[in-house]
């Protein structure tokens, strides 16, 4: 049959999207199996050939694929936790009239809810990969997709982007500092430079002068480097020389920045050998991964993909996907999904219900002509 919409289609995304909240993927603990939700979504998609792997420590990844298709669906599973903050349960979903409120619905259940829909309104080539690690920084799932034989060569990653197709984000790198000093009385005239407390201080304003200086750096709608010192430990009390101090922090670089010229250069923010350790912990591409030159090409190539499937481009945004490791490995890749990113990891968290009909919308076009 060719793509067509019915008057039951929200319906029908709801119906799913309920079951999906219903199952606990909180990431952490990512105490997330091959069955539950993995057997829901196998049940959903009867005329896919289904491949659930695990990857291990909670990284699941179920594989669906339909007739011969050239392009891959992505969408995560699992969700940040849950708070007291919310006001009533968060795996039970609650429908209003004009939103859905659950654990993941806008991040990013809703998306699958409406992938498992379109699917089954259509006979079209399709294939989609559903995977439970996105929220850990540990891209279990995808790593081993793209490692694989898999022959696609284009990928459209399911986030909330209310239903545009974003073309360009901003890759992410985390780090961890570790400073060392000398203990002693804070009374000595050392307390200035052995104080590893003082070295972090020191190397923290030097990093902001830095940051500053790249507020004119862009790309595609995307401006400056964003940096952050998210957490600082170290010393023992106010008359101790802090013999070591700890740093963590993490920035976002444009596609244009080169992520390891910047390494060194705020390694350089600090006072020679006041540094015992400077570890990435992790790091995660710009979308669309490359140089300069190659990134703008992969980015008009992503762009021409969304006028061909006919879905609005929208801006290029400030946070992270994993979009960008399709795109390192050679694909034409894109974000879209429906929601607005103001209302991931909220208490309370929603999907209107007008984003979750357009997108499942959109998708059963796009697969009816496939």
């Amino acid at each position: 049959m060719a793509g067509r919409t019915t008057p039951d289609m929200l319906d029908a995304v709801l119906r799913h999207l309920e079951a999906l909240v219903s199952f606990d993927t909180r990431n952490p603990p990512r105490l997330i199996g091959t069955g539950g939700i993995f057997d829901y979504i196998r049940a959903q998609l009867p005329d896919f050939r289904v491949d659930v792997i695990d990857h291990g420590e909670g990284a699941v990844s179920l594989f669906a694929v339909r007739g011969n298709p050239k392009r891959v669906f992505n969408v995560h599973l699992d969700t940040v936790p849950s708070s007291e903050a919310w006001s009533a349960d968060p795996h039970v979903l609650r429908v209003t009239d004009d939103r859905a409120i659950g654990l993941g619905a806008c991040d990013i259940k809703g998306a699958a809810a409406g992938l498992i829909a379109a699917a089954n309104v259509t006979d079209g080539d399709a294939a989609f990969l559903f995977s439970s690690d996105e929220e850990a920084n540990d891209p279990r799932c995808i790593a081993a997709f793209l490692a694989s034989d898999h022959g696609f060569g284009e990928a459209i990653i399911a986030e909330p982007t209310r239903c545009e197709a974003v073309l360009a984000h901003r890759g992410i790198s985390s780090v961890l500092l570790k400073f060392k000093g000398e203990a002693g009385h804070a009374s000595g005239a050392n307390a200035m430079t052995a104080n590893a407390l003082h070295q972090a201080m020191r190397w923290g304003g030097n990093a902001l002068d830095l940051v500053e200086g790249e507020a004119q750096s862009r790309f595609g709608g995307l401006t400056g480097l964003r940096f952050n010192i998210g957490k600082v430990e170290g010393g023992i009390k106010a008359n101790v020389i802090a013999p070591s101090a700890e740093v963590r922090f993490g920035f976002r670089p444009l596609p244009s920045h080169d992520i390891d010229a910047l390494h060194v250069r705020f390694g350089a923010c600090a006072s020679a050998g006041a540094l015992e350790r400077y570890e990435e912990t992790f790091r995660g591409p710009s979308l669309p991964a490359g140089d300069i030159a190659s990134a703008e090409e992969r980015r008009l190539a992503a762009r021409d993909l969304a006028d061909e499937l006919g879905l609005p481009i929208g801006n290029a945004v400030d946070f992270w996907t994993e979009a960008s490791l399709f795109s390192q490995a050679g694909l034409t890749a894109f974000v879209y999904g429906p929601g607005d990113i103001a209302q991931a990891h909220t208490a309370d968290e929603f999907v209107t219900l007008a984003q979750l009909q357009r997108y499942a919308d959109s998708i059963t076009r796009i697969l009816g002509t496939s």
